[in-house]
């Protein structure tokens, strides 16, 4: 529960050039959506949003560009720990949103969750504040001209144009993706929810973690921000499609092309699958999931689900249960005792969720819900924002497509019949693009129907069934690691998705040139570029001593075939081509050839250094091909060469200081020609323990 003991400024104030500032006490007074009391006013009235712009720029941008993936990785972690620990301020002022706690955790807890999810992402890239992206490709005979890809950070601005649905989530989903890449941000959330974004950022502010101009924010309008942008800046907005697509046709934005992410609501489906029956764990993970989607955050979620497909025999049977279900929800006050749904964000909302209701009304039937006639417990439903949920039935889809086009952002949705998974498929079709759909279904052949045919157009499918239900997250939550967005009405953004939403804020350069100059620039080493070659083995050395280009070259060996039969033996690989000589006719084998790994475990007898020493373990095997046979009679050496070393950060004061350190292991022959390479990685102590 709630404390129900809001503190809140009278006047919202902005974040900007460093400072905290007030608009005009003359802006946009906020409401308590469950009570209808005032909570105060937001205004940006005096903001210069070129200046804030330029200061991110010029003050934030440097910083975070300096900084390396690992340190901006941790310093999300940090940030995500600090706000952990406040998460009870930030759910007090919640309930004025008309949140549940449940809502909340979504929204808070959710939100810090993406901090967490994106500081772990440091892990998959460099020490570097930029990221080397795919293989080198070798572009001449003699391997002295090499390509690869580098991403550097933008040296501009993501401004984040956010709804009002999740005033937190919806800030620190897309922050924690920009300031891993090294870009600063300025955050518009949307008016009417300011004030639990504004709390949030206070916090984030107070703590200290982030560099100066790595976050600003406007609680007020926005109106005339993307007159300032500038061809390094990126803007994302979350919200209707008709707002989006006519910031999106700005014409700074067409004229220095920014890149524009746009998230719009869309008519995200739910499909019961025709192998599914009543009394079935199927049918009651469809009954719940459609609840839960109608109800949680009242409805106010651009992923609930909006059209419910049933086939068509079932369709009775869906209509009670889910009357049943709708009718044990509680709508009043999150602090009071059992209810389940709270109100919508604001007058506003109910308003237009009304017309929306009654324009649907026009084409089909309600059959649960009554826009005037419900009741609120523990509020006053004429001073809240309340609403009850309201489900349809559609008859005739084919025909009536007003279900297909027109959305109630609130606690509704329609049951839809279908007949066969081809006419279901075709109907979710006809949204015309969606952030995301699910089909519970406990047939593998419907799965794969559906997925394959109706995947064009959904940026998300998920597949529910008795198996993954315990586990699963469900229809309507997005996943830092995986991407949300959608296509079409969706508004064809693209943004979260682990690695592939950090690369959205960096610029992808190729670049050519000599195995050298690419080593210098990169800090990889290229193969065909020169190795450093000194006295001291390289496993010795410290992670500080080690230098990128470090090469040992090895003793050699000349394999046997005892050598091949005896590893036979140990490992229990007896393939063919290693043991039986008289089976080689027809192969690409002249005779008996040596196990790949075998010349791996050979040529890590050859580089190792046996004594104890600042290397504390084998950390694993990155990549690993075998290119050439190697018969007995051939003799093999290793070139073992730091590729790239990997910082690590201590996990508490008792903790060994270390770093990863990725080795090139070049295996030839006595022609020179390399006969298998690999990647391996070693875990390196530290000189200084500090």
């Amino acid at each position: 529960k709630y404390t129900n003991n809001i503190k809140m400024a009278k006047q919202l104030e902005n974040y900007a050039l460093g400072q905290w500032t007030k608009g005009s006490s003359e802006g946009q007074m906020l409401y308590n959506a469950i009570n209808g009391e005032e909570i105060g006013t937001a205004s940006s009235a005096g903001l210069d949003f070129g200046a804030m712009m330029d200061y991110a720029r010029t003050v934030g941008g440097p910083v975070l560009r300096k900084m390396t993936f690992q340190e901006r990785g941790l310093m999300l972690k940090k940030l995500a720990l600090y706000l952990m620990d406040r998460k009870e301020e930030f759910y007090t002022v919640s309930w004025a949103t008309g949140a549940t706690r449940a809502d909340s955790w979504v929204d808070i807890e959710g939100g810090i969750g993406n901090l967490f999810a994106n500081a772990s992402l440091r892990r998959q890239f460099g020490d570097q504040p930029f990221y080397v992206e795919g293989e080198t490709h070798k572009l001449s005979k003699n391997g002295t001209f090499l390509g690869t890809h580098i991403l550097t950070p933008k040296r501009g601005v993501a401004i984040h144009i956010n709804a009002f649905n999740f005033p937190v989530w919806g800030m620190l989903e897309k922050v924690a993706v920009n300031l891993l890449a090294g870009v600063p941000a300025i955050v518009k959330p949307a008016t009417i929810t300011s004030f639990l974004t504004e709390t949030v950022v206070r916090a984030i502010i107070e703590s200290g973690i982030l560099p100066d101009g790595a976050l600003q924010l406007i609680t007020g309008s926005a109106n005339g921000i993307l007159d300032n942008v500038e061809s390094e800046d990126v803007v994302t907005f979350t919200g209707s499609a008709w707002t989006g697509q006519m910031l999106k046709a700005h014409p700074r934005i067409t004229s220095e092309g920014v890149p524009f992410n746009l998230e719009a609501d869309s008519l995200n489906a739910c499909v019961l699958g025709e192998d599914v029956q009543v009394g079935s764990a199927e049918f009651d993970i469809f009954i719940k999931e459609v609840t839960r989607e109608m109800t949680t955050k009242a409805g106010q979620k651009c992923t609930a689900v909006r059209r419910a497909l049933v086939p068509a025999h079932l369709v009775e049977d869906v209509q009670i249960a889910l009357g049943q279900r709708l009718s044990t929800t509680t709508i009043g006050d999150p602090n009071v005792e059992g209810v389940r749904m709270g109100a919508l964000a604001g007058a506003a909302q109910v308003k237009e969720v009304r017309e929306k209701v009654e324009e649907l009304a026009k084409s089909q039937e309600i059959i649960f819900g009554n826009l005037d006639n419900f009741e609120v417990k523990g509020a006053d439903k004429n001073k809240g924002s309340f609403i009850s949920p309201i489900l349809f039935l559609n008859n005739d889809p084919f025909n009536k497509t007003d279900v297909h086009n027109i959305e109630a952002f609130g606690p509704v949705s329609t049951i839809i019949p279908y007949n066969g998974t081809a006419e279901a498929i075709e109907l979710v079709r006809m949204g015309k693009g969606s952030l995301v759909c699910s089909i519970v279904t406990a047939d593998n052949d419907i799965a794969t129907e559906f997925v394959l045919n109706a995947g064009s157009l959904h940026g998300r499918i998920v597949i529910l069934d008795a198996e993954c239900i315990k586990e699963s997250t469900g229809h309507g939550s997005p996943l830092p690691l995986l991407v949300h967005g959608g296509p079409g009405r969706a508004g064809g953004g693209e943004e979260m998705g682990g690695k592939r939403g950090v690369l959205h804020y960096m610029q992808r350069t190729a670049i050519q040139g000599s195995p050298n100059k690419l080593t210098a620039v990169t800090q990889q080493y290229q193969y065909g570029a020169d190795y450093i070659e000194e006295d001291k083995h390289p496993f010795a050395k410290y992670f500080e001593e080690v230098k990128v280009g470090d090469t040992l070259i090895t003793a050699k060996h000349t394999i046997q075939q005892s050598d091949i039969n005896a590893f036979a033996a140990l490992s229990g690989d007896n393939f063919y081509a290693h043991v039986d000589a008289t089976s080689l006719e027809g192969t690409i084998f002249e005779r008996n050839v040596a196990h790949g790994y075998y010349l791996l475990s050979k040529a890590a007898g050859l580089f190792v250094l046996a004594k104890k020493g600042p290397v504390l373990l084998n950390y694993g095997l990155d990549e690993c091909r075998f290119v050439k046979p190697v018969y007995p009679g051939s003799t093999i050496g290793v070139r073992f060469t730091c590729k790239e070393k990997i910082d690590q950060e201590k996990k508490d004061e008792n903790d060994v200081a270390k770093g990863i350190v990725r080795w090139l292991v070049d295996i030839y022959d006595e022609t020179g020609e390399t006969v298998g390479i690999a990647t391996i990685l070693t875990m390196v102590k530290k000189l200084n323990q500090d």
